[in-house]
Parts: structure tokens; sequence; C-alpha cells
């Protein structure tokens, strides 16, 4: 079986797909889908589906469910193989269970590239770290699970995915600049300012990228309409790390150059106290 949570939901098991067209089945398979090989409690399968307002049926109606995913995997497996379908989906005391290997799911791979770039970014190996995150970056095709309807669960999972996703990124752009791809990586910051305008990391690459570039006007263009944004829109000033930033191009510290400065951290501390 191979499962994708990092954009539509897919499953499939030789070839054909389980993914059911109804929303509820939809969110069973894809909570099971993020717990590989773990037991899923039956309370925390109903909050996902029906929230804390469950019908006096919720118990039959999630095991009419279970039954239904397990008709698709037992077509998709084969009429050869008998039972393989509960086998898989399988019920344990108190729970559910997606009995396959954590490497069946996108999740899984994505995770262990990430921690294999943020070892090497952190031993200063960054044409690896690069390469690393670049790779598990590669794994999403959208929104985690864009096309399932999420409960109270899934909803957590999801943000916890796209935060994963969003510093994974950053750190990549930082081995990127610490590699003196700072050209290259212009647009890209441009676009990612212009998503999250208050994100000051991504500032800071932003204002690096600029600056390494020799467009330091632009840079600090970058860091006064940042500032005006979280005046306006939080009354609050930038921290004092990108303040430090800011200060060191309108000096042209030498730190700012791409072979200078410590090499071991994130753009957005190079200037922290």
């Amino acid at each position: 079986m191979k499962i994708k949570v990092l954009g539509p939901l897919d499953a499939e098991v030789n070839g054909v797909s389980i993914v059911p067209t109804a929303g509820k089945p939809r969110q069973i398979l894809a909570l099971l889908a993020l717990y590989p090989g773990r037991v899923v409690p039956v309370p925390t399968l109903m909050e996902e589906i029906w929230g804390a307002d469950l019908p006096q049926s919720a118990l039959t109606t999630l095991q009419t469910y279970i039954l239904q995913l397990r008709r698709r995997l037992g077509t998709a497996v084969g009429p050869d193989v008998p039972g393989s379908a509960k086998d898989v989906l399988a019920t344990r005391y108190g729970g559910y269970l997606l009995q396959v290997p954590a490497e069946s799911v996108d999740v899984h791979a994505y995770e262990r590239l990430v921690a294999e770039g943020q070892q090497a970014f952190e031993k200063g190996e960054d044409g690896r770290a690069s390469k690393c995150l670049r790779e598990a970056l590669d794994l999403w095709e959208g929104p985690a699970l864009v096309d399932v309807r999420v409960g109270p669960i899934l909803d957590i999972e999801v943000m916890r995915l796209e935060e994963s996703r969003l510093v994974t990124r950053e750190r990549r752009i930082d081995a990127d600049l610490r590699l003196g791809r700072h050209v290259e990586l212009i647009a890209e910051l441009t676009d990612m300012v212009a998503r999250h305008p208050q994100h000051e990391g991504l500032h800071s690459q932003a204002m690096v990228a600029l600056y390494r570039s020799g467009r330091q006007a632009s840079a600090l263009e970058v860091y006064r309409r940042l500032r005006q944004r979280l005046i306006d829109e939080l009354g609050v000033e930038p921290s004092p790390q990108l303040q430090r930033l800011h200060q060191a191009m309108l000096t042209v510290d030498p730190r700012l150059d791409v072979v200078a400065g410590p090499r071991h951290t994130s753009t957005f501390d190079l200037f922290a106290a």
C-alpha cells in the first residue's frame, strides 16, 4: 500500500485506489494513515467525524464506515487473499489501526529527509542540507489533505504539517543562502514574504538575498514595509535581531558577506544577541 497525505489524499493497493468518495470515510482513512501501525481509539475517530455532538448511532455508523473501507481494500487486494482486508485495517481493543509499514506513507519519508537535512545543516554541511530539505519539500503536492473535510483532530494534524513545511522551507533557504545562491532565491522569497507578510524570518532572508545581490535599497525597503505593517497591525516594532540586521545593512557590515560570520545558524539569527 502507498498512501499520500501531503496534498490530496491518495491510497493505492496494487495500483487500485481505495480512497472513498464519501466525506466521513475519507476522514477516517486520513486519520488512520497518519498513525500507521498505531491504534486510533474509537472516541478519537468519533470526535474527528462528529465533534462533540455525537449522534446516538455514532458507534454503529463508525463500524459501517470501517466496513466500507475494508470492502474497498478487499476489492483492491483481490479475491485470492481471504481475510487480508481485516488484517490491514485491523480491529483492536478500543480502536482500529492501519497495519502498514510507516514507509508506506509519504509523511514518513518527508520527516526522515527533514531530520537528515536538519542534522546536516547543524553540522555546516550546507550542500547536503539543501539537497535533503529540497527532496522533502518535493514530496508535497499541495496543502496537506487538501481534498478532505477535516474535523478537530485532523485540523490539528494539518496545521502541524503545514507549519513543518514552512519551517523546512525556511531552513532550506538558509542553506542555499550559505551556499551563495542569493540571486536565485530572490523570486521565491518575494513570493514567500507576500504570502507571510508578518514572518520576520522570511523577511530577513529576503533582505539578505537582495543585499548580497547588490540591491541594498530593495533590502531596506523590505524592512521598511515590514516595520510599518507590524506597527499598524500589531503596534510593535520588529524584533531586536531584525533591527540589528537592518542596522548592519546601513553600515555595510562585513558579517553580511556570504563567506563571513557564524556558519551554523539561521539567517534570522545572524544578529541575535
